[in-house]
């Protein structure tokens, strides 16, 4: 369904990893990012999508700054883990988090609140507690 992309932003494509259908991780001669398809970008949060821009019928996320809130957001929506190769996924996952605390401080407030206020999951259904 979803092609790898030739072009992006930066420039011709030359590697191309998907990390979910939809979500391409390039790299250029000279620059990168993440690209999220226009169906994939509909199921990140609003503060996310903020942090991108659009061309080429991609939301795109500069591999400097911003790629990190494309990771958090498919980690936090099971799309994406951690690859196998990663050692420590709790320290890949905490280096995830600084970045974004330091490069994008309103989409980590942003994610944190709505954190706080999803609800609970209830781990015994109502209809099976005791009587």
């Amino acid at each position: 369904m979803f092609n790898n992309p030739e072009n992006s932003p930066w420039g011709k494509v030359q590697t191309c990893d998907a990390l979910c259908p939809g979500v391409f991780l390039v790299s250029t001669a000279s620059h990168g990012g993440t690209l999220v398809s226009k169906e994939v970008s509909a199921m990140l949060s609003s503060a996310a999508r903020k942090c991108g821009f659009k061309q080429g019928g991609y939301l795109c996320f500069e591999e400097d700054c911003q790629e990190s809130i494309v990771l958090r957001e498919l980690l936090d929506k099971k799309l994406w883990s951690i690859p196998d190769r990663i050692r420590d996924k709790a320290a890949f996952e905490e280096n995830i988090n600084k970045s974004i605390r330091e490069y994008n401080p309103d989409y980590w407030r942003a994610r944190q609140v709505g954190l706080e206020k999803a609800p609970v999951r209830q781990t015994v259904p109502v209809h099976s507690a005791e009587r």
